[in-house]
C-alpha cells in the first residue's frame, strides 16, 4: 500500500516499536505485523517509541559536530589509515558507494565495540575487531559515543526480535546472529553540495547496506532519499523528530530470499547547510552463516543465494566500495 503525505508526496511508514518491550506477547506480535508490512514494501521505516533518551541523542549530535569542527591536523591524528580494524577518521571522498560516480562528498568517523589488544579476536586480527581511536581534547566524546553504542545494541536486539515475529518465527530465531556482533557506529558530516552539482556528485552514492539492520539518526537538514521500485523514483526520507530511520541490509534480503527488501538509497545534500547523520550498522556475528529461511520460500521456489558467513560478505563489500575511492 503506497503511503502518501498530506501534501501528496510519497513517504515511508512510521512504526511504533514500544510494544516490543511489553511483557504481553500480543503487543509484541502487533509490532511484528507492522514491521512485516514495512519490510515487504520498501524495507525502510521510521522507528518511533524506541525509548532512547533525547538527552543522549542531543549529546551525540553535539559531540559529532565538535569533532568535525576540529582542525584537520587533529583529525589526521586519528585517521582510519592508522588503524588495523577500520576505526577512526575517514577523509572527505574516502569512499565511493555508487559505481561510476565521483567519490562521496562526506567525511566520517568509525567507532566499534572497544576490544583490548589481548582479546583473542584482536590478537588474531579478525576483521573489524580491535581498539577504537579517540580524538584528544574532546572529553565528552568517548563516554557519549560508548553510551550511545550500547543503547543502539539494545535497540537492534529488540528490532531483530520483532523481525523474527514478523516472519512468524520464534522471537529468539536471530539470537545467534546477534551474539557478539559486529556493530559499527559511524559519524558523518556532509558539506553543502554546489547548487548545480553534477548528477554523479552525491553526498553518498546509491547503495544498499551490507549487514543486518541500519539504525539512522539524522539531523533536521534532510537529504536521505530512498528508491521506490514501483514508481522508479526517489522518496525523500524527511526527518521526523524523535524517530530513527531503520532499513534492512543485504543479510536480511539473503535470509528471506528477497521477500524482505534491502533497498537502494542515497544522500543528496542540496540544503546549502552542513548535514550530520549517525548510522549504526548492526552486522551480526562474523562467524554466523546466513542461509535462506525455508519458510520464506514459495512452493517450488529455490534459494537465490548460497549460504555465506557474515565476515566473508562484509569483507567483500568493503573491498568493493573502497577500491574505487
Amino acid at each position: 500500500m503506497e503511503r502518501v503525505a498530506e501534501d501528496g508526496t510519497k513517504t515511508l511508514p512510521v512504526v511504533d516499536v514500544s510494544g516490543l518491550s511489553s511483557s504481553n506477547v500480543e503487543d509484541r506480535r502487533s509490532v511484528g505485523r507492522s514491521l512485516r508490512e514495512a519490510c515487504l514494501d520498501k524495507g525502510f521505516f521510521y522507528c518511533a517509541g524506541h525509548g532512547i533518551p533525547a538527552g543522549l541523542i542531543d549529546a551525540v549530535f553535539e559531540e559529532t559536530k565538535r569533532f568535525f569542527d576540529v582542525p584537520m591536523e587533529a583529525k589526521e591524528r586519528v585517521d582510519k589509515a592508522k588503524s588495523f580494524c577500520n576505526r577512526g577518521y575517514e577523509p572527505l571522498g574516502g569512499q565511493t558507494l555508487q559505481a561510476g560516480a565521483k567519490p562521496d562528498r562526506k567525511e566520517g568517523f568509525y567507532i566499534g565495540l572497544e576490544l583490548p589488544e589481548d582479546d583473542p579476536r584482536v590478537a588474531a586480527r579478525r576483521f573489524n575487531h580491535g581498539p577504537n581511536q579517540w580524538p584528544q581534547d574532546l572529553p565528552g566524546f568517548r563516554p557519549t559515543m560508548r553510551a550511545y553504542h550500547s543503547a543502539m545494541l539494545d535497540l537492534a536486539d529488540r528490532l531483530m526480535r520483532g523481525l523474527a515475529l514478523s516472519l512468524d518465527l520464534d522471537e529468539d530465531h536471530f539470537a545467534g546472529f546477534g551474539r557478539d556482533p559486529l556493530a559499527i557506529l559511524r559519524l558523518l558530516h556532509y558539506p553543502p553540495q554546489a547548487p548545480k552539482a553534477a548528477t554523479d556528485e552525491l553526498g553518498a552514492g546509491a547503495h544498499t547496506d551490507f549487514g543486518g539492520l541500519t539504525l539512522l539518526l539524522q539531523d533536521e537538514v534532510g537529504g536521505l532519499q530512498v528508491f521506490d521500485n514501483k514508481g522508479q523514483d526517489w522518496i525523500a526520507a524527511t526527518p521526523i523528530p524523535g524517530t530513527f530511520v531503520i532499513n534492512l541490509g543485504d543479510m536480511i534480503a539473503r535470509w528471506t530470499n528477497d521477500r524482505y527488501r534491502s533497498t537502494l538509497h542515497r544522500v543528496v545534500n542540496a540544503s546549502g547547510r552542513e548535514r550530520y547523520s549517525v548510522p549504526f550498522f548492526f552486522t551480526g556475528n562474523p562467524d554466523y552463516e546466513v542461509s535462506c529461511i525455508p519458510t520464506c520460500l514459495a512452493a517450488g521456489e529455490r534459494p537465490k543465494y548460497p549460504p555465506i558467513k557474515v565476515e566473508d560478505h562484509l569483507q567483500a563489500m568493503y573491498r568493493k566500495t573502497y577500491a574505487a575511492a
